[in-house]
């Protein structure tokens, strides 16, 4: 009888018990799941905190921000090597041809003296023309050195040069008339291509240093047949068929008129107003600026000529 109401008992024990291990095992799911949630908890607020204070640093130390963006995102080989700008004297390089001229000419005439002028001169002529269009100061003196050493050379004025150069293009060695005239002195590089065979061919036009060599050439070409500067300038603009030049040949001369005395020191003003040589004006004399009479010099006054 008592081992039979033992076994009796035994299932009612087990069945009593189960309830009680239900609660245990629900309230270890709970507390695992809390503690689960307070480590979230904890971790977010680490990783918060972490992300503020980077901030922080970051605004007050951006050379670290862009080193780390380089770490995290590094830049193909060929954006990341620093990209240099070519000196502006392997912009202006000068045609073998004239480099070797330029060579052999060592010893200096009187003439050639007068015509290279002084440092100084060539230094105000260069301040003036960059303040009056606007060319940066290192470009405008590679120009201006550029003129003397080939009026040097060919024996014309640097100024009557500077002048033509001021007049046809504001000193942009890239203007291109609708004609087809090209480069800083305005050349028609396809009437004149023989001349730049030397040099490479046409495609030298704009290089400033084949186009103020060639233009100059033209330009005193044309002023020897013209037996005037005038003559030769107005053959230059390709009028010399025509009765006026509208005026091309009084602006070339006020400008060169202007240049001389900026080459003498004198103070001129920049502000002048300047008529490019494709927007035709009446034709007319030279009119009087600032209380100064410009006067068109004949030819015989001009160096070279």
């Amino acid at each position: 009888m008592t081992h039979r109401s033992t076994e009796a008992a035994l299932p009612a024990s087990t069945v009593a018990g189960q309830p009680a291990l239900a609660r245990l095992r629900a309230r270890a799911q709970a507390i695992s799941a809390r503690g689960v949630l307070t480590t979230a908890q904890h971790t977010l607020t680490v990783f918060g905190i972490s992300a503020l204070a980077l901030i922080a640093l970051l605004m007050f130390r951006p050379d670290l921000g862009k080193q780390l963006t380089h770490s995290l995102f590094p830049l193909p080989m060929a954006e990341a090597q620093a990209v240099e700008a070519p000196a502006l004297s392997a912009l202006m390089e000068a045609p073998a041809s004239v480099q070797t001229a330029a060579a052999s000419n060592t010893a200096l005439s009187k003439e050639e003296k007068a015509l290279l002028g002084t440092q100084k001169q060539q230094q105000w002529v260069t301040n003036w023309l960059s303040k009056r269009y606007r060319v940066a100061n290192d470009a405008t003196n590679m120009l201006v050195s550029t003129a003397y050493l080939t009026a040097r050379e060919i024996k014309l004025d640097p100024l009557l040069i500077l002048a033509v150069m001021a007049i046809e293009s504001g000193l942009n060695p890239f203007a291109e008339s609708p004609v087809g005239a090209q480069g800083l002195m305005q050349v028609m590089s396809k009437v004149h291509h023989e001349r730049f065979q030397e040099m490479g061919g046409v495609q030298a036009a704009l290089n400033p240093v084949a186009n103020i060599r060639v233009g100059s050439l033209i330009l005193k070409d044309y002023v020897t047949r013209g037996g005037s500067v005038e003559a030769g300038l107005k053959t230059y603009v390709g009028a010399a068929n025509f009765a006026t030049d509208s005026g091309y040949g009084s602006r070339v001369l006020a400008e060169y008129r202007r240049l001389k005395q900026v080459s003498a020191g004198q103070r001129v003003p920049t502000t002048t107003p300047v008529m490019a040589s494709n927007t035709p004006a009446p034709a007319k004399a030279p009119a009087a600026e600032s209380g100064i009479t410009i006067k068109v010099l004949p030819h015989n006054e001009i160096a070279g000529l």
